[in-house]
């Protein structure tokens, strides 16, 4: 598993973020406090408080870098 910092600071980038994320078939949290959402789940991010970055674990052993790469446009 890896742990990076990202922010979805506004709609499009929350719908963007979602498109993106999709793609994969690994599955991916959404850490804010002590909540713990799908990071898949457009309605779930909405529940979070999205004016302070997020931390989002990827479980992946293979392609991480890819998955860095695509979703670099979103790190703090």
């Amino acid at each position: 598993m890896k742990t990076i910092q990202i922010s979805l600071n506004s709609i499009d980038k929350v719908k963007s973020f979602v498109n993106d994320i999709t793609k994969f078939e690994n599955d991916f949290d959404l850490v804010s406090g002590r909540y713990v959402i799908d990071a898949k789940s457009i309605m779930g991010i909405f529940s979070l408080d999205l004016s302070k970055p997020i931390d989002l674990n990827i479980h992946a052993e293979e392609n991480v870098d890819h998955i860095l790469e695509v979703l670099k446009q979103y790190s703090v």
